[in-house]
């Protein structure tokens, strides 16, 4: 009989949590520095853009890669790198002043070193880990983790940036990775923990099965779409908000709002994980986006429209993480999870990557970003039709004994 041995879930979800929010909210303040890097570079809005969805990319390509070593030999060393990375990147960035320097230290070490130390490898650590029961609660917790460090990063780098200049930001955001190490300690047990949930057939194999199953390619090609969306807003908002002549400081409360927004939103899709079949939740989540795009593109554009558009945002922002990986880990079994749902991540980011991309040449060539905008609303209708059609086993409740 194989062995289940289910450790303290306090333990392991703080922990992911806690690492969720330095390498979320490096990550999704990081439009901010966008104009601060171009005034001090002369770089422009293009190059820099293009190093930051070089960025998405990367963080997406690593997930599966650090998914697979997790899988075979254990979380902790594997998320230790990426902290480490991450803080690399963020200490080399300001000295580099050309499009391919930024692109080596954000595009590839910051992006790399966050997308080791996030959500494939840390969802599936802790998945592995937990009874069935509590999977879809603890995704929930790990990823408003993320929304969390949104909301708590982006005030404060918004403050550092204007007293001390964007340098001085980046430097204190590797502080912080290097001292978030020793979290990584609580997630080091061995990836065979609980094997109990069908015959292991190898990597390899379980990868080709998925790869051949349409459910999880139709997976794919929604979270696509969820990444072209959340690139481009979290890269190029606040220059849509510098268009609209408003300060740079509802910029970073906008972010920080929908961080705030996205706890909430990430709860709730743990919970419902548990109880509604996951396609639905998520094809609800695709069409919310594209209605409050539209209602934004209509609404006169103040500080209270962009506060509202960013809590609105903010429900579903990463909130689809709990019910993709709750797809994937009931097509698949845990095993592998941080394997392939690591792959899921990569179309994701392969989205994002022309959602930054294609913001900066909209606003280069075009002034604005208006065909971003209903491209986005079009990509988040496409998103909520493809789920539908996704096998996915019905919610069977299991009593905690």
């Amino acid at each position: 009989m194989n062995e289940q041995r289910y450790l303290p879930w306090e333990w392991l979800v703080v922990a992911a949590a806690g690492i969720m929010v330095v390498t979320m909210g490096a990550r999704q303040s990081l439009g901010l520095f966008l104009a601060p890097i171009d005034q001090t570079t002369g770089l422009g809005i293009a190059t820099i853009s293009l190093a930051m969805a070089v960025a998405q990319f990367v963080w997406g390509a690593v997930q599966p890669i650090a998914g697979a070593i997790a899988d075979r030999y254990g979380s902790g060393r594997v998320i230790v790198a990426g902290l480490l990375l991450l803080a690399a990147g963020q200490t080399l960035t300001p000295f580099v002043g050309t499009g391919f320097g930024l692109a080596v230290t954000i595009g590839i070490l910051q992006a790399a070193g966050a997308g080791i130390a996030s959500f494939s490898v840390l969802v599936g650590a802790t998945m592995r880990q937990l009874p069935v029961y509590s999977r879809g609660m603890a995704s929930g917790i790990i990823n408003a983790g993320g929304s969390f460090g949104q909301f708590l990063f982006a005030p404060i780098l918004q403050r550092i940036i204007a007293g001390f200049g964007w340098p001085i930001a980046m430097w204190f955001l590797a502080a912080v990775a290097v001292l978030t190490t020793p979290a990584a300690r609580i997630l080091r047990a061995s990836p065979r923990i609980i094997t109990g949930e069908g015959a292991d057939l190898g990597l390899g194999a379980a990868v080709k099965s998925a790869l051949g199953d349409r459910s999880y390619s139709l997976l794919h090609a929604g979270f696509f779409a969820c990444g072209f969306h959340i690139a481009f807003l979290v890269t190029h908002m606040p220059g849509e908000i510098s268009l609209c002549g408003l300060p740079a400081e509802v910029a970073s409360w906008s972010l920080a709002i929908i961080g705030l927004a996205n706890i909430i939103g990430s709860l709730l899709a743990g919970w419902g994980v548990g109880r509604y079949r996951s396609k639905y939740i998520l094809a609800g989540m695709y069409i919310s986006r594209a209605v409050l795009i539209g209602l934004y593109l209509l609404a006169p554009k103040t500080t209270a429209t962009f506060y509202i558009f960013a809590a609105g945002l903010g429900l579903t922002w990463l909130a689809t993480v709990p019910p993709t990986a709750g797809i994937v880990g009931k097509l698949f079994g845990p095993r592998y999870l941080s394997t392939l749902f690591g792959l899921t991540l990569l179309s994701h980011q392969t989205g994002a990557f022309f959602g930054a991309w294609l913001g900066g040449l909209a606003m280069t060539h075009l002034g604005n970003y208006n065909v971003m905008w209903y491209a986005d609303a079009a990509l988040a209708i496409a998103a909520a039709i493809v789920n539908l059609p996704i096998r996915e086993p019905r919610v069977v409740r299991e009593a905690v004994a």
